[in-house]
C-alpha cells in the first residue's frame, strides 16, 4: 500500500467519523479523501502539490 492510498483511506475515515451521514457527510468525506490522497502522493513523490497550487506565474 502506497502512502497515497493510506492517506486516501485516512481522509475517508476521518470524513465519515466527522460527518456521520447525509449528503454533506458524503461531500466532506470526498474532500478529505482527496486531500489525503494528494498529501500521500506528494510524500511518495508521485506529483508536486506545491507546483500545482503555485500555478504558472507571470513572466
Amino acid at each position: 500500500m502506497t502512502t497515497a492510498t493510506a492517506g486516501l483511506l485516512a481522509g475517508l475515515l476521518l470524513g465519515v467519523a466527522a460527518a456521520a451521514g447525509g449528503f454533506t457527510g458524503f461531500l466532506l468525506a470526498l474532500v478529505l479523501g482527496a486531500i489525503g490522497y494528494a498529501v500521500g502522493g506528494h510524500r511518495d513523490g508521485e506529483f508536486d502539490v506545491v507546483a500545482l497550487l503555485r500555478g504558472r506565474g507571470r513572466g
